[in-house]
C-alpha cells in the first residue's frame, strides 16, 4: 500500500544537467543520484538509503521507488506497522520531546511535521504498547486514531499547562503522510525535521517515548515560561545535534 499526493512543493533548484518542468516532472535526472550528490546540512534531507528504507514500508518497494523517482516533490502515503509505527503529537509538545531526547536521551529516529502535528517514527509495535504504558503510568490521554480529541483550544491549553496532550499512535492498519523525497520547502505541507538517512535507522521504542512524554510533562509546571532552543515555526530552522544520531 502506497499512494502519492499532488505535487504542491516549490520549484526545485537545477541539479546537474536535469531540469524541472512546470508540471513537476524531472527530466534527465536520477533523483537518487541527486540525493547522494547534494551537499550541505543533511539533517532534513532524505538520502538514497533513507528513501529505500521508506519504500520498504510498502508492499511493493520497487514500484514505490519508481513512483518516488517520477514525483520526488510530492508527499506520499505509507502504511505503518511493518517498517515503523508513528506517534503523532501536537507540535509544541513534540518539540519539547525532541529537546529531551537529544539533550538527555538516546536521540530520535526520523521526525516529520504535518498540519501542526509532529510525527515521530518509532519501532513497530509502539502504537499498541505506548497507550497501555501511559495508562499504567496513570497519564492516559492517548486516543486511538479517529477518536475525538476534544476542542483544539482545550488541547492547546493542556499543552501550555504541562499536562499530557492527546497522542495519536499509528500502527498496523494505519497509514501516514510522509514529506516529499526531495525539494522540501518552508511552505505549508509536510516536511522533514530529521530525515531518514540509512537503510536501518534506529527507532525509539515505547519505553523511550514514554520517558520523553513523562519528562516533558513533569518538567513544565503550570504557567511556566519555557525558553526553547527552537525558533518560531515559520522559520524552518534545523537545530538538532545530528552528530548523535544512531
Amino acid at each position: 500500500m502506497s499512494a502519492w499526493l499532488a505535487d504542491e512543493s516549490t520549484p526545485c533548484p537545477r541539479t546537474g544537467s536535469g531540469t524541472r518542468s512546470r508540471t513537476g516532472t524531472h527530466h534527465g535526472v536520477d533523483v537518487f543520484t541527486a540525493l547522494r550528490d547534494q551537499a550541505g546540512d543533511q539533517s532534513a534531507q532524505v538520502t538514497a538509503a533513507g528513501a529505500a528504507w521508506l519504500a520498504g514500508a510498502s508492499a511493493y518497494p520497487r514500484s514505490t521507488l519508481a513512483q518516488w523517482e517520477a514525483h520526488p516533490g510530492s508527499p506520499g502515503v505509507l502504511p505503518c506497522g511493518s517498517a515503523f509505527d508513528v506517534v503523532n503529537v501536537p507540535a509544541l509538545f513534540g518539540r519539547r520531546m525532541l529537546e529531551h531526547l537529544w539533550a538527555d536521551g538516546p536521540g530520535s529516529g526520523p521526525v516529520a511535521t504535518h498540519r501542526g502535528r509532529m510525527l515521530l517514527f518509532a519501532a513497530p509495535g509502539t502504537a499498541q504498547r505506548l497507550p497501555s504504558l501511559l495508562d499504567w503510568e496513570e497519564w492516559g490521554g492517548a486516543p486511538r486514531p479517529g477518536e475525538d480529541q476534544g476542542p483544539e483550544p482545550l488541547r492547546e491549553a493542556a499543552d501550555r499547562e504541562g499536562r499530557m496532550p492527546p497522542l495519536l499512535c499509528h500502527g498496523t492498519g494505519d497509514a501516514v503522510t510522509v514529506p516529499p523525497l526531495a525539494c522540501g520547502s518552508a511552505a505549508a505541507g509536510p516536511r522533514w525535521v530529521v530525515a531518514p538517512d540509512t537503510r536501518n535507522p534506529w527507532l525509539p521504542g515505547p519505553d523511550v517515548l514514554l520517558w520523553a512524554c513523562v519528562r516533558v510533562t513533569r518538567s513544565t509546571p503550570p504557567g511556566a515560561v519555557r525558553i526553547s532552543i527552537f525558533p518560531p515555526a515559520d522559520q524552518g530552522a534545523n537545530v538538532y545535534d545530528v552528530s548523535r544520531r544512531r
